[in-house]
């Protein structure tokens, strides 16, 4: 199979290592032996993605990174007044496909921020890395404002939650299944997912092509295609 890229745009240090994590795990359950090459994310303030031609920009930017085909996955906390998901996810996304409508796009709005999908999932996370045994999640873990402070109110004393030290490895463990029932990762997921099987089915085609469409002069000797 042709490898699978996907270049990634998000906002903090942190996500530069849970979100390729992410993707990977998303792929090995389409897939376990699907590993997708997951570019090294670029980092870019969700302020100035919102700003006219900065969210253009940028997914230009990552479009050129991928050296053809792949699909761009842009990431980040919708944390600011009046942000919301469902209505911002939208404009943006046009944005970028108006830079880039040849390439798989996909924009996800983590409601308030990463760290909510955690707490949706905190069962899963029960004496992890310093969480109680006994953690529950919040009723609306998507409400809560500041979802990093109430991971490091759990931890004990004299340890503090680390953006850079503890995201990427609550990612690799949390339970996606669970932690869907935040809206957002949801919708994480599902995108994911689906450009995912889309990438994958047509790296498929072009290390499988149609013989029977092949003409004689296409073929060499051992019967692989020239090209």
């Amino acid at each position: 199979m042709t490898e699978v890229k996907i270049a990634a745009i998000v906002e903090g240090h942190g996500e530069c290592e849970a979100v390729p994590l992410l993707i990977r795990r998303i792929a090995s359950i389409i897939d376990p032996g699907f590993v997708p090459t997951v570019l090294p994310p670029m980092r870019v303030p969700a302020s100035r993605l919102r700003k006219q031609g900065e969210m253009e920009r940028f997914v230009t930017l990552a479009s050129r990174k991928l050296q053809g085909r792949g699909g761009i996955l842009v990431l980040i906390d919708c944390d600011w007044q009046d942000g919301c998901p469902a209505h911002d996810g939208p404009a943006l996304l046009e944005r970028a496909k108006q830079a880039r409508s040849d390439y798989p796009i996909s924009v996800v709005l983590a409601k308030k921020e990463y760290e909510a999908w955690f707490l949706a999932a905190a069962v899963s996370l029960r004496g992890k890395r310093g969480l109680p045994a006994n953690i529950d999640a919040p009723s609306d873990p998507e409400d809560i404002r500041d979802a990093k402070r109430w991971l490091a109110e759990k931890m004990p004393r004299g340890t503090s939650y680390s953006e850079t030290a503890d995201q990427a490895a609550f990612t690799a463990i949390f339970d996606m299944e669970v932690a869907r029932r935040a809206d957002s990762f949801d919708k994480c997921f599902r995108d994911i997912s689906k450009m995912l099987r889309e990438l994958k089915e047509d790296a498929n085609a072009w290390t499988c092509p149609d013989q029977a469409s092949l003409k004689p002069g296409d073929m060499q000797a051992d019967g692989e295609p020239t090209h």
